[in-house]
C-alpha cells in the first residue's frame, strides 16, 4: 500500500480538499495524508464545499509536516508553489508531484462570490485527485 503525502502552506484548504478526493478515489489502494508547513485549521469553508460534495472531512485536523518525519512515503504532492518551494526532504524515493492551485481563503467579494472560488478550487482539485489515481495509484 502506497503513502501519499498532499502537502501544503497551512494544511487548511487546497490539501484538505485534496486529501478528501484521494481518500475516496484510492480507496484502501494507498494512506493519504496532508500536512503543511505551518498549520492554519481546517477552514470551515472547505469542509461546506466538499459537504455538497457527499465528502466529509469535518473530523480532518491542520497537521505540520514535521508530525509524519517517520512515514515512509511514496509520494508527495504540493499542491501550492509555496510549499513546493519549502518542501523538506523526505529520505527514500519519493517521487514528488507539484500542482499549484488557488488559494479559495484568499478570495474576496460577498459570501457567495467567495463560495464560488471555494467550489471552483474544489472541482479543479476534484480532476486532478481523479487523474493522479488513475495515473499513479495501481
Amino acid at each position: 500500500m502506497k503513502n501519499i503525502l498532499v502537502l501544503c502552506t497551512g494544511n487548511s484548504c487546497r490539501s484538505q480538499l485534496a486529501e478528501g478526493y484521494l481518500r475516496f478515489y484510492a480507496g484502501v489502494k494507498a494512506n493519504i495524508y496532508s500536512a503543511g508547513i505551518e498549520t492554519h485549521g481546517v477552514n470551515p469553508k472547505a469542509i461546506q464545499v466538499m459537504a455538497e460534495d457527499h465528502i466529509d472531512i469535518s473530523k480532518h485536523t491542520s497537521n505540520h509536516v514535521d508530525e509524519y518525519s517517520a512515514v515512509p512515503f511514496d509520494m508527495v504532492i504540493t499542491v501550492c508553489d509555496n510549499a513546493n518551494e519549502a518542501c523538506p526532504f523526505f529520505p527514500g524515493n519519493v517521487k514528488r508531484f507539484h500542482q499549484n492551485f488557488p488559494d479559495p481563503a484568499k478570495a474576496t467579494g460577498t459570501p457567495e462570490e467567495i463560495m464560488d472560488k471555494f467550489r471552483e478550487v474544489r472541482d479543479m482539485i476534484k480532476i486532478f485527485s481523479t487523474d493522479f489515481v488513475k495515473e499513479n495509484v495501481a
